[in-house]
Order: C-alpha cells, then sequence, then structure tokens
C-alpha cells in the first residue's frame, strides 16, 4: 500500500528503524568497559565484589547507581507528525 510520495513499505522500514535505535541505545547503556573499581567513583564507599564479579567494569555502588537511574533523561521523542493519526486531527 503506497502512502502518499513515500514508497512502499515506507513506514515500515521507519518504524523498524526507530526500534533499531531504541534497541541500540538500551544496549549501549548497559556495556561497562575496563575493570571494575574497588570504591565507587562517586561516593568512595566499597562496591560489593559480589557486584564487581556480576557486572566487569562497573564504576559504581548499588546506592549511586540507583539515584543515577531515578533521575529522568530528557530525550528526543518520536515525530508523529507524518502519521495519520496526526493528520485525522
Amino acid at each position: 500500500m503506497a502512502g502518499g510520495w513515500a514508497p512502499d513499505g515506507a513506514v515500515n522500514a521507519q518504524i523498524e528503524a526507530s526500534i533499531e535505535d531504541e534497541l541500540a541505545r538500551l544496549k549501549a547503556r548497559k556495556t561497562y568497559v575496563g575493570e571494575s573499581l574497588i570504591d565507587c567513583a562517586e561516593c568512595g564507599e566499597e562496591i560489593a565484589e559480589a557486584r564487581r564479579l556480576a557486572l566487569p567494569g562497573v564504576k559504581l555502588c548499588i546506592e549511586c547507581q540507583s539515584a543515577r537511574d531515578g533521575k529522568s533523561k530528557i530525550r528526543g521523542g518520536i515525530n508523529r507528525r507524518g502519521s495519520k493519526d496526526s493528520q485525522l486531527k
């Protein structure tokens, strides 16, 4: 089904690209590099050995990581101007 000037399958390709971008962003967020620190990079408290073994390359203790994860991050949203729903309004 053609959608205006867009070639067939363009909408599905855009949706798949958006999903792939988001998955790549989430995978990159959980990637740790290097050796684990013994002491937390933010508060200086010792990082539990079990955490260091479970997450090689970890730099923060559980409390500091939880606080960092709790902060809301501003991200670019989805541009919905070209969607059929927005055209019907």
